[in-house]
């Protein structure tokens, strides 16, 4: 670039400055309370707009199943 055309820092930075990311907005869930984004599916209930979309219950208890089982496998390996 030539220098007649140049920006100086100041002038770049200000131009720059609404480019700026947001921070993100928690509301609580109607339904349990707890924080989530608007917009989304509760992370804790699994809800939005009061229906049920995921079975959080249902997958929290899988996780601890397979949890379980993976831990208990490798001491029956060793013995």
């Amino acid at each position: 670039m030539v220098v007649r055309m140049r920006h100086n820092r100041s002038q770049t930075r200000s131009r720059r400055s609404h480019r700026a990311l947001l921070p993100a907005a928690f509301f609580a869930c109607p339904h349990c309370g707890a924080k989530k984004e608007k917009h989304a599916i509760c992370p804790n209930c699994g809800k939005y707009h009061e229906r049920d979309m995921i079975d959080v219950i249902g997958k929290r208890a899988m996780k601890a199943a397979k949890k379980k089982e993976k831990q208990a496998a490798p001491a029956t390996a060793e013995k």
